[in-house]
This record gives structure tokens, C-alpha cells and sequence, in this order.
């Protein structure tokens, strides 16, 4: 449908000693200012060439204002302005961006009609449309459509194709394109479907691949190094990933950002951080700026080392030079402190996280759930989670079911246990693991068993962690004779026993005094090559002692 406007036009000379002659004008307008233009020039007499419309048009596309262009030339075409070949191609471009391709064809077909000629770059805008609405085939026959008619691809034509297929899924096809056309197709080309690679973690693809375009002579550029690199890394090979830095650096190709910052994240993930900090300050000096990302993987790494001031320098460092922090930035900064019990300096982030308009997520008001609990216990921390009005998953009423439990309060994690069923979360062995032993440490062991005992028949595959908590729990309850019934039928049930288990069962014969028995279990355990704890060890000293008596 048409846009209708208003027509209230301002004196053409105002509107143009504003923006200056249309034709050298570098002002993109706003769209008050641009439909005043438009008006004004309708409204004059003679009206202005269609060169000048097209100018103004140009400058609409500029600022991405496809669909007020394709208006505005309807309006055109109805006081009869007759486009140009440069008319039709600006709304052939509009009419892709704004996924009508469909349209872009016809106006392609009234260019012909009209006898303009037609070059590759109106084929380019319709290849590229196609792509960018999924059309990968059909953009694929257009091209080979293009070449038998004689017309000479450019660099952004192979660019169209190849980016619509890796978009979409089809790097294989991609693939094929580009060693159909051999050397002709340019590093981008090559670069795009490297990058599609690395990101479906295809390493062996996009190595040969890059081998492949060396020994054609295309020389591989920044963009293609820091695709394979930070792939590379991603995928916790960082050998290779070092070793394409350096042969980049060897060839003096300059480390754009996504290197630099795949280099810092790299660093910090192999505990080198102040290698890592020394490559931000390589970046500043080179005059590339370090972003959000960067800050953010340097401040990881010094939380992974607990080295909270550094953090927190690294912080105020990127705020003073105008980096503006995101929230995984503050959920990094808020766990450290979290988990160093620095509670009210994480309460204080998370508050400036809302000053800033960021609103945090799961992740770091779980970090601050656990923090509270470990602080201040579950009911501050359950008060708290109702205070901040955050969304609970699993791992929220893990952390809350922990703590309550502990601190000896089961009706309340039963409370939330039926709250999160309620709110269509399926617990899990962990979520169970937690009511057991809390179940236990209460005295209430028939529940612990029922509890357990409905597990398998809600589909759950039951981990070695929570067999041996009821194990635990059995035995410190004087029923060892259940466990060890348990401790038995465990592995046909199809988990297998680990070190725990044994050394919970081994340690509730020995408070039995049942020697024999334990030593049956030491042995086995040592037998299947699990090192028995201390108190197992000390156990062995102490039989052996009791043998040489008894001898």
C-alpha cells in the first residue's frame, strides 16, 4: 500500500541552504527533513531532474530507509517522473533489503524493457537478496545464469553466493562452488566459508581449505587467521592456534581485535594471565582499543586465580577509558565475590547493574543466592530471591534446598521442592541427592528410602552420588544391612560403585566391629585399583596389628 503524506512543503531554497546542493550534499537527512525535501521538489516548476531524486534517494539507503524510498518512488511514477536505469537500481536494492525480491525482478525486467544495460551490479543486488532470504539455489542458478550470458562476476558476486550457502547451512555446497571457480574467487570468499567451518568445529575442513587457497596464491588475510585462531582456541587447541598466530605475525599481518581478544582469553584459560595482561597493553599501544570481550576474559582470568583486587582493576580500568561493562562483566565480578564471602561488594554490583538499565540474569542471581547462603543462610537467602524478583531454575532451588537442608530446616525444603514441581521443573539426581541426605541427617530414613526408591520409576538414571548418600545415610542410621544390600545390587542396576562407596560401607562394618567383613571390602576396593581413605588406611594399620596378636 502506498504511504500516504501529508503535503506541507517548506520553500525549496530553505530546505536546500539547509542541506546544501542535493548533488554534493553528504548529510543523510531526517525523515521529516527528506519527505519535506521531496515535496518541495514535486512542488516545483520545472520540476528538478531525476538525477537529483536520485540523490536524495541515495541518501535515504544510506541511512537504511528502504521501504520510505520505495514510497516515495510510487509517488514518482504517479506525477509521471520517469526513472533511470540509477532510479530502478536504488529500489531494485530496496526492494531485496526489505525481502521482497520478488519485486527486484520485476523492475529488473522494466529495465530491460526500457533498454537500459544491464551490468553485474544489479545481478549482484539480486544474488545477495536471494541469499539473505534463504534462496541459496536460486541465487546459485542466477550466477551460472549471469556467466553463460557473458556478463564478468566481481568480487561481491562470489561473496554473495558464498555467505547465502554458509549462512544456510550448506558449507559443503560452498565448498564445491568455490573449487568450481578456482582462482578467480578472492580471500573473502575463501574467508567466509574458513569461518563456517571453524564454527561447526570442522578444523580438518577449513586447515585444508586454507592450505588449499596458499598453494593458489591467494594469500590468506587477517580475517582469515583470526577465524581459524579463535576456532582453534575455541576448541581448547591452542598449540595450533599459537602456531597460526605466530606464522601470521611472521608474514607481518597485524592482529585485528577478535585476534588480540582470542589471544588475551587463550592466555587466561592456560593460567597466564599476566601474559595475558601484557597483550592488552600490547593492543592500547598498537592503538586498537580493547572491548567488552577482552576486559571481560581478562578479568576471568584473574578470578580463576582468585586474585579479586586485579579483578576489580581490570573493572575500573575499562570503565575509566569508556568501555561500558555488560552483565556477564558484572556476573564474573559478583561470583569472585561471592565466593569469597565478600558479600556486600557483590549486593553493590548487582545494584549498579540496574542503575545501568542491565538487567541481570539467572546466572548471576544464583551467584548471589549462593553467596547469600553461605553468608547469611536460607532464610536471608530465600528472602532475598524474593526480593529481586529473579526467574528460579534448577540450580536456584538446588542452592536453596542445599542450604536448608544443612541448616536442619527439611519442611521448608519440602515447601520448595513442591514449588518448583509446581513451576514445571523436573528435578534431577542432584535436586534428589540433596533431599536425601537432608532427609537423613533428620532421622527420617524410611522417607530417604521411599524417596529414592521412586527415582528409577520417574526415568531418572541414577548417578553414583546419590547412592552413596543414601549409603551414608543407612549407616549412620544402624541399618548397614540395607546398604550393603543396596551396595550390592547397585551395579546390576547399572552404576558402578567408585571410592566413596566402598570407603562409606567399609567404615559401617568397622563400626560394627565386623573386621572380617571390612576386609573383605578393603580388599576388593584395592583389588579394583580405588586408594582407600584415611580412615580405611588406618583401619588396615589396626588389623594387622590385632592379627599379629591373635597369631
Amino acid at each position: 500500500m502506498m504511504m500516504m503524506l501529508r503535503r506541507n512543503p517548506k520553500p525549496l531554497s530553505a530546505v536546500l541552504a539547509r542541506f546544501g546542493s542535493l548533488a554534493s550534499s553528504k548529510v543523510s537527512p531526517s525523515s521529516d527533513d527528506a519527505l519535506a525535501c521531496f515535496y518541495n521538489m514535486l512542488n516545483t516548476n520545472p520540476l528538478p531532474s531525476v538525477h537529483e531524486f536520485n540523490n536524495l534517494f541515495s541518501r535515504l539507503v544510506r541511512t537504511k530507509r528502504f521501504e520510505t524510498v520505495i514510497s516515495l518512488g510510487k509517488e514518482m511514477e504517479l506525477v509521471g517522473i520517469q526513472f533511470d536505469a540509477y532510479t530502478l537500481n536504488i529500489l531494485i536494492n530496496c526492494y531485496c533489503n526489505v525481502h521482497r525480491v520478488d519485486f527486484g525482478f520485476s523492475l529488473l525486467g522494466k529495465l530491460v524493457k526500457l533498454g537500459f544495460r544491464l551490468d553485474v551490479i544489479v545481478f549482484n543486488t539480486l544474488i545477495n537478496g536471494l541469499s539473505r532470504q534463504g534462496k541459496v539455489d536460486e541465487a546459485v542458478q542466477l550466477f551460472h545464469d549471469i556467466v553463460a550470458k557473458g556478463y564478468q562476476p566481481d568480487d561481491f558476486t562470489y561473496s554473495a553466493v558464498v555467505n547465502g550457502l554458509c549462512k544456510y547451512g550448506k558449507t559443503e555446497m560452498a565448498v564445491s562452488f568455490l573449487r568450481e571457480l578456482g582462482c578467480r574467487v578472492n580471500v573473502v570468499a575463501y574467508s567466509t566459508i574458513i569461518d563456517s567451518l571453524c564454527k561447526r568445529k570442522s578444523f580438518s575442513e577449513a586447515l585444508d581449505l586454507f592450505s588449499e587457497m596458499k598453494g593458489m596464491g591467494i594469500l590468506p588475510n587477517v580475517v582469515t587467521y583470526t577465524s581459524l585462531i579463535h576456532g582453534l582456541y575455541n576448541a581448547a587447541r591452542w598449540k595450533e592456534a599459537l602456531a597460526l598466530l605466530n606464522e601470521m605475525l611472521d608474514l607481518g599481518i597485524t592482529p585485528n581485535l577478535v585476534t588480540f581478544s582470542a589471544l588475551v582469553d587463550l592466555h587466561c584459560k592456560e593460567g597466564k594471565v599476566s601474559e595475558a595482561h601484557g597483550i592488552v597493553e600490547t593492543m592500547i599501544k598498537r592503538g586498537i582499543q580493547p572491548d567488552v570481550v577482552t576486559y571481560s576474559s581478562l578479568m576471568n582470568g584473574y578470578c580463576l586465580k582468585n586474585q579479586i583486587s586485579q579483578a576489580r582493576n581490570v573493572f575500573d580500568e575499562m570503565v575509566s577509558k569508556g568501555c561500558t561493562p555488560n552483565a556477564h562483566t558484572y556476573n564474573i565480578l559478583i561470583n569472585l565475590y561471592c565466593k569469597s564471602q565478600l558479600l556486600d561488594e557483590a549486593k553493590f554490583l548487582f545494584d549498579e547493574m540496574h542503575r545501568n538499565g542491565l538487567m541481570a540474569d539467572v546466572v548471576t542471581c544464583n551467584s548471589l543466592i549462593q553467596g547469600v547462603c553461605q553468608v547469611e543462610g536460607p532464610w536471608a537467602a530465600l528472602q532475598f530471591s524474593e526480593k529481586i524478583d529473579a526467574p528460579r531454575n534448577i540450580l536456584t532451588y538446588s542452592i536453596l534446598l542445599d542450604c536448608f537442608c544443612e541448616h536442619g530446616h527439611l519442611d521448608m525444603a519440602l515447601t520448595l521442592f513442591d514449588e518448583m514441581q509446581r513451576n514445571m521443573i523436573k528435578p534431577d539426581c542432584i535436586v534428589y541427592t540433596i533431599l536425601i541426605k537432608g532427609m537423613s541427617k533428620a532421622g527420617k530414613l524410611d522417607d530417604a528410602k521411599q524417596l529414592f526408591s521412586r527415582l528409577s520409576k520417574e526415568g531418572l538414571q541414577l548417578d553414583v552420588q546419590i547412592y552413596n548418600t543414601l549409603f551414608d545415610g543407612l549407616c549412620r542410621g544402624g541399618l548397614l544391612d540395607e546398604a550393603y544390600v543396596l551396595f550390592r545390587k547397585m551395579e546390576s542396576d547399572g552404576c558402578l560403585p567408585d571410592r566413596r562407596s566402598y570407603n562409606v560401607i567399609i567404615q559401617g562394618f568397622l563400626q560394627r566391629k565386623d573386621l572380617p567383613a571390612a576386609k573383605q571390602l578393603f580388599d576388593e576396593m584395592v583389588d579394583k585399583g580405588f586408594p582407600a581413605d584415611a580412615t580405611s588406611t588406618t583401619f588396615l594399620g589396626d588389623l594387622k596389628a590385632i592379627e599379629s596378636i591373635l597369631v
